[in-house]
This record gives structure tokens, sequence and C-alpha cells, in this order.
């Protein structure tokens, strides 16, 4: 997965905006205020850090050398993927969606109403 297919993906998602609260080089993912996906996508190797639900997230730690506990964040909800082509480019996509919808599902109900979400989609 490139930088360019990376961006696409989060920003495909109902409501993604990509901002850059930290520093210009790290691209930040959010919907509705709220963090979904993080990456420095200009950086060798490219990674992106994802919400993840923790025993899922433990699970894709043991499976893949690739996903290590969240860099910089909570050990327990984030894993950080390392796009080195080890981890198949459908598993991320599904990765980010599942991000995306752990984030939205604790969003007001009218907002998920708005953003066309709903549970399991």
């Amino acid at each position: 997965m490139t930088p360019r297919e990376l961006r696409a993906a989060c920003l495909a998602l109902t409501g993604a905006r990509e901002e850059f609260p930290f520093n210009e080089a790290t691209s930040v993912f959010k919907v509705e205020g709220k963090m979904f996906a993080l990456s420095a996508l200009d950086d060798v190797p490219l990674r992106v850090s994802l919400k993840c639900e923790p025993d899922l997230a433990l699970r894709l730690r043991a499976t893949y050398p690739a996903v290590t506990a969240g860099y910089h964040l909570n050990k327990r909800h984030w894993n950080t993927v390392e796009l080195d082509d080890s981890v198949p480019d459908q598993l991320v996509l599904d990765m980010i969606e599942d991000s995306y919808d752990l984030v939205v599902a604790r969003l007001p109900k009218a907002t998920r109403h708005l953003l066309g979400w709903r549970t399991g989609s």
C-alpha cells in the first residue's frame, strides 16, 4: 500500500477529514473530530496507527510481525501497522474501516445517523 492509497482509503470513509495537529508531516484522520488513523505518510517504512478492539489487537500482533502495539498511543486499543506488504492490503483496509467504526460507534446517535452509519456497516 502506498501513501496515496492509504490517504485515499482513510478519506473515502463518510465524514473523514485529514488534519495536522501534531506537525506538518503527520496526517491525522478524524471523523467528527475524533482520530481513527495516524500516519507520517512520507516516512519509510510507511506505518499507520489504527484503533482496534483489544482482543483482536492482540491476535493481529501475534499473527503479523508488522503489527505492533500503538506507537505513543494506548497500547490496549491501538495498533501500528508497518505497510511492508507482509499484511495483505485488504486486511489493512478492513482495519482502517474497523478503526473508523469503533470511533463512530461512540458518537451521538444523531451524528451516527447523519453519517449514514449502522452497526456492522
